[in-house]
């Protein structure tokens, strides 16, 4: 699956959290999201929670708030901790707002 235009600012924008009102998330059980390990039976809750950022309609203002704010553990925008982890590493490396197309 290919997500186009994760961009984020250095700076958390002060209505940042707007987009949650929105997610397709809200009506989910917040643990799915958050999965014991990355292995076993987490890899299936990893791939559901997926699943529900798949159609959801703010899935990259998700993804960017969790850049931004730093967030280590759990699926947000779509993206697992692994994957987040690289792309703040470009991120930062850039040092400049990124733009990414990431292949999963």
């Amino acid at each position: 699956m290919t997500v186009a235009g994760a961009m984020w600012p250095h700076a958390v924008d002060s209505n940042h959290d707007r987009w949650r009102k929105h997610a397709a998330c809200r009506s989910s059980d917040a643990s799915l999201f958050f999965p014991s390990g990355s292995t076993g039976a987490a890899i299936d809750q990893i791939e559901a929670a997926k699943a529900v950022c798949g159609a959801c309609p703010v899935r990259d203002d998700c993804l960017r708030f969790a850049l931004e704010t730093n967030q280590d553990d759990g699926v947000w925008g779509g993206r697992d901790e692994i994957e987040r982890r690289r792309l703040r590493r470009v991120w930062r490396e850039g040092d400049r707002p990124a733009r990414h197309s990431v292949t999963v």
